[in-house]
């Protein structure tokens, strides 16, 4: 298989465990949006940590100019679609929340079209067309009556999925003169400066105190932030940015399967449906792609 389809895969699988690490926070009286402070917060200073030791020069921004990409994947990316979904979370369902995210690779389709010229072919829209219906089927979408969502959630859902599609956007752009590791790096440097007034210190911050608090927030920061978005932009880097968000729908299949096993949640038909779907669109992605060689830069 293409390694940096590997890459893309295993970044959105690590994404998808998500789900463990937020429902023990969850336990502790955080918010959602407290959650993603918490993981913005905790992914900053690993990444901080490890570049001062290991890459210090990739720290250097090489134009002041430059910030604006990261602004567009810390703020208008991270912060953004988080803020949306959690919005539409709590005025529908999560599984409705979740499937409006999975809007995000017809948005990352069309933008890289506009931007980057990438060929709008028969096989994208028909892998597009799969994934997006096995999303539907993984998340509970179908079936259900359509009639029962909300305006407000739908505009909320959508909104989620096209700031989920800007990290690819503004990631590909950045990675004309920044490493992968530089970009993860200084998105959430950027996202956790702008959440700093948002958290309230006086209520929770003895929370923070707590070792297994700890264990949670800086898990939750490390393997399916930190590693998932370096692996990502990695493999970002040398394929199609539509190609590369259609792959990230693994990322449901593996959040299902957390939920059956660790959490025991009920697992349909449907559900086993869309995983096949999924898992196909990824297969025929692979099967139809040719070889991009584009020089990763170290």
């Amino acid at each position: 298989m293409n390694k940096a389809f590997i890459y893309i895969i295993l970044g959105a699988a690590l994404w998808g465990t998500i789900g463990w690490y937020v429902k023990n926070l969850y336990t502790y009286g955080f918010t959602p949006m407290e959650v993603v402070t918490l993981r913005v917060w905790s992914t900053t200073i690993i990444l901080l940590f490890y570049m001062i030791i290991k890459a210090p020069r990739k720290l250097k921004l090489q134009s002041i100019y430059d910030l604006k990409y990261f602004i567009g994947t810390g703020i208008f990316s991270i912060i953004f679609f988080n803020y949306c979904m959690f919005t539409a979370i709590d005025l529908s369902t999560i599984p409705v929340a979740t499937a409006l995210l999975y809007t995000a690779p017809a948005f990352v389709t069309i933008l890289s079209f506009l931007l980057f010229k990438e060929p709008f072919t028969r096989v994208k829209l028909i892998a597009l067309f799969i994934t997006l219906l096995g999303t539907c089927f993984v998340v509970g979408l179908i079936p259900i009556s359509v009639a029962s969502l909300k305006l407000n959630s739908l505009l909320f859902g959508i909104g989620s999925g096209i700031g989920y599609a800007l990290y690819s956007i503004f990631s590909k752009f950045a990675l004309k003169k920044y490493t992968s590791l530089s970009i993860t790096t200084y998105t959430f440097f950027i996202a956790s400066i702008t959440l700093l007034p948002f958290f309230p210190y006086s209520e929770k911050f003895h929370l923070l105190l707590q070792p297994s608090v700890l264990l949670y927030a800086f898990g939750l920061g490390f393997l399916p932030t930190a590693i998932a978005y370096i692996v990502y932009t990695y493999g970002l880097n040398q394929t199609e940015a539509s190609k590369a968000s259609i792959l990230t729908t693994i990322e449901p299949v593996v959040a299902t399967l957390i939920g059956v096993f660790i959490f025991h949640e009920a697992f349909t038909i449907f559900q086993m449906v869309g995983m096949v779907c999924i898992l196909g669109s990824v297969m025929l992605i692979q099967v139809y792609s040719k070889p991009n060689k584009i020089r990763v830069k170290t």
